[in-house]
């Protein structure tokens, strides 16, 4: 039970507001501290595990997969890309924010980066979308849904951290996401087509429709498909592993920035600053992270949940229910890393005891994020979003127009649950 209670502790902390590392740090501290069975020794054991973390290859993919991502960010390349889509869709009604989620997912598959890619999106696309007359619900939703993608298709940050906390081959789970992914967006792409018939007043064609050659389309779409089927590919086919294809995604990146004349030492600099700030930030917390759980597992706080699933519950799809359920609201209130880093560790010992495939259960945990990064009032992706469009669209207006493509996404995470093959496909 002081288990548990820490455990609320640092849920209780983190509402507040105080950063995720100092509290996971602070609270581990405190409790062995007050408990004289533990005392401050438990943490001689600590610096072998940060050690452990520091010599781990595959967390040295986030670092790369984020500056890969910046660069794209700064090459404007999704503006690009946008253009050359909607060209390619202009005579279908509801045909911009069908190129909107297409560009969404090929950017989900090129950074990994959601806030980049809401960012991007809303900037970007949402004026587009509001310009040609679009609903302004539907346009947010469309905009805040795409950009978030890259939640789920590889090469999505959260697959490596979920890779390495439970252990699992992050090339097996790269794969294992690409068809759920794809679902996701052939679902969207499904919704704005019914919505747009149903409304048209929702999704018009646009009157103003601008030229684009086919020589611009191809220049505009080959080279980042290229870039996103080398990454992947590569890891897919085993010639390289996320690590290296992560380096070599950044020099595809710069290169691509070469192409689009936008290569410049301030983008460099940008790209790498940024870099060192997310992944100092994400390896901060998973050293907390790790003298939280040290504290925790000593406290018998894992057996405590593997006992009451396992032997009191016994039910493998009740734990299936209450491990997403649990997962989908603390995705209200705290981040994705760490939910993977306090919430994932207690769940893994359960998951093994029932016998559950870790990269069917991984892939399940990721679209549940996704979810709860567009849930409101708050959803991550929608603080993105508003504070790119500022006072062009109100609070209410995305809210009302989210709520669609979270049941969307609800509904893929069904289909998966339902069809484990979705998983299993290209593995």
């Amino acid at each position: 039970m002081i288990a548990m209670l820490m455990f609320l502790v640092v849920l209780a902390l983190l509402l507040v507001g105080i950063p995720v590392a100092f509290v996971f740090g602070s609270v581990s501290i405190v409790f062995a501290f007050l408990i004289p069975e533990l005392g401050i020794e438990v943490f001689s054991v600590l610096p072998f595990r940060i050690y452990g973390i520091m010599s781990n290859t595959t967390l040295m993919a986030v670092p790369l997969f984020i500056a890969m991502g910046l660069v794209l960010e700064k090459s404007l390349m999704a503006e690009r890309l946008l253009v050359s889509m909607s060209a390619l869709f202009r005579d279908v009604r509801g045909g911009l924010a069908v190129s909107v989620v297409l560009v969404g997912a090929i950017l989900a598959a090129s950074t990994g980066i959601v806030s980049a890619s809401v960012v991007m999106m809303s900037v970007i696309a949402l004026p587009l979308m509001l310009k040609a007359g679009y609903d302004k619900g539907l346009a947010s939703g469309t905009v805040a849904a795409s950009g978030t993608l890259g939640q789920i298709i590889p090469p999505s940050i959260i697959l490596i951290i979920l890779g390495d906390v439970m252990n699992v081959s992050v090339g097996e789970l790269f794969m294992g996401a690409v068809l759920p992914g794809l679902t996701l967006v052939a679902l969207y792409i499904l919704y704005i087509l019914i919505q747009a018939y149903l409304n048209p007043h929702a999704a018009p064609i646009p009157k103003e429709k601008k030229d684009v050659s086919f020589k611009e389309i191809i220049i505009s779409i080959v080279p980042p498909m290229l870039l996103m089927i080398s990454v992947l590919g590569s890891i897919f086919m085993g010639i390289a592993s996320p690590t290296e294809s992560a380096a070599f995604g950044v020099i595809g990146a710069l290169l691509l920035a070469v192409l689009n004349k936008s290569l410049s030492f301030g983008m460099i600099k940008y790209a790498t600053l940024e870099s060192v700030k997310l992944s100092g930030m994400i390896f901060m917390i998973l050293i907390g992270a790790t003298a939280f759980s040290l504290v925790f597992n000593e406290l018998g706080g894992s057996d405590l949940i593997l006992e009451f699933f396992s032997e009191d519950i016994g039910d493998v799809w009740i734990f299936i229910a209450v491990a997403m359920l649990s997962i989908f609201i603390l995705g209200f209130f705290i981040d994705f890393i760490e939910i993977s880093f306090i919430i994932v560790p207690i769940l893994v010992p359960v998951m093994h005891a029932f016998g559950i495939d870790p990269v069917w259960f991984a892939v399940l945990i990721a679209l549940n994020l996704q979810a709860s990064f567009l849930t409101p009032p708050f959803g991550l992706s929608l603080f993105f979003l508003k504070g790119a469009a500022g006072d062009t669209i109100k609070t209410m207006e995305i809210y009302r127009g989210i709520i669609p493509f979270i049941l969307l996404q609800l509904l893929a995470l069904g289909l998966v649950i339902m069809f484990p093959d979705l998983v299993f496909a290209f593995l």
